[in-house]
């Protein structure tokens, strides 16, 4: 009987780079072997780090240090402790301010996820004219907010159309930006009819998740809309309603722009935010240090309230 001899294949010569497996299975690649570029990846997004690192944490610690700080914007400053805060707390004003900002956020919150959910559902598979109806919804989304805010500051000027409309139906003209009482919910009238066509997208990306096969499925077995709505559509849309909630609460926490261009904060203070005050001290007043201050209790409003909704957003199944 003659042996034949075997070859390199059949032997399982070992490559060079490489380390004989155990038990004869297949080399393991050595760590010499490892590419560059294996070790580079944490270092290649180094450069972006940096950078939101030095424009976002680091001035924000800066602010957050001068809010302890009597600092006017020029020369020296002394350290004052909690007494901006102290006096934030004491002063009836700021406190309406803080007052109006929760209301417009919550309202915000509420207004474009209801308004924004329902047209995303109208418009999401039955109607034929749908593509062409999104679109006329998201078109404010991307127009700037003082342009927006002066044509609504026409339609609700004393001689404007909406008071035209009023006289149609024989009803008294209002002063809707001059009422104390009506001037708030004219910016928020104005903030949600912005902002709607984007809750709009955010929930429309959302529902294209939803398998069309089990609601119909549902359907045949008798469910009614709101439970299909209820046991289907909004478990599977609840990431698209995390974003959107979280996203309209720090925006309405934030708002500025509209009450500027609508109000400028009156009449009486009546639609002051604390974004417009902090604006106010420190441009204004020149109270660097005590802007400061609204500005950090701002910041950590909204920090607390986006937990808060981060938690009871959450999916818990």
């Amino acid at each position: 009987m003659t042996a034949t001899m075997g070859t390199p294949q059949d032997t399982g010569a070992v490559v060079r780079g490489t380390v004989p497996a155990a038990g004869g299975g297949r080399p393991a690649r050595s760590r010499r072997s490892r590419p560059l570029i294996t070790y580079g990846r944490w270092w290649w997004a180094l450069p972006a780090v940096l950078a939101v690192l030095l424009i976002h944490y680091v001035a924000t610690a800066g602010g957050a240090f001068y809010a302890f700080t009597d600092w006017t914007g020029i020369g020296d400053f002394d350290f004052v402790g909690l007494d901006n805060f102290r006096r934030i707390v004491e002063d009836p004003a700021l406190i309406g301010s803080l007052e109006n900002t929760l209301f417009l956020a919550f309202g915000f919150l509420i207004a474009t996820n209801v308004v924004g959910l329902l047209l995303a559902l109208a418009l999401n598979r039955t109607l034929r004219t749908r593509y062409l109806l999104r679109v006329l919804f998201f078109m404010p989304v991307v127009l700037s907010p003082l342009a927006v805010s002066y044509i609504w500051k026409f339609i609700f000027d004393f001689k404007g159309p909406l008071n035209g409309v009023l006289g149609w139906f024989g009803m008294a003209p209002k002063t809707w930006l001059a009422d104390p009482t009506l001037a708030l919910w004219a910016v928020l009238v104005v903030m949600a009819w912005q902002t709607t066509g984007m809750v709009m997208v955010i929930y429309l990306a959302g529902l294209a998740t939803v398998p069309a096969e089990i609601e119909e499925a549902a359907a045949l077995d008798g469910a009614s809309t709101w439970r299909r709505f209820q046991h289907i559509t909004l478990p599977s849309i609840r990431p698209s309603v995390a974003i959107a909630s979280t996203l309209m609460l720090i925006q309405g926490l934030r708002v500025f722009d509209q009450v500027m261009a609508l109000t400028g904060g009156g009449p009486a203070g009546a639609t002051e935010t604390l974004a417009t005050q902090v604006y106010k001290e420190t441009f204004a007043l020149s109270n660097f240090g005590f802007g400061a201050a609204l500005a950090l209790l701002l910041t950590l409003i909204m920090l607390v309230f986006s937990v808060l909704q981060q938690a009871a957003t959450k999916d818990r199944s």
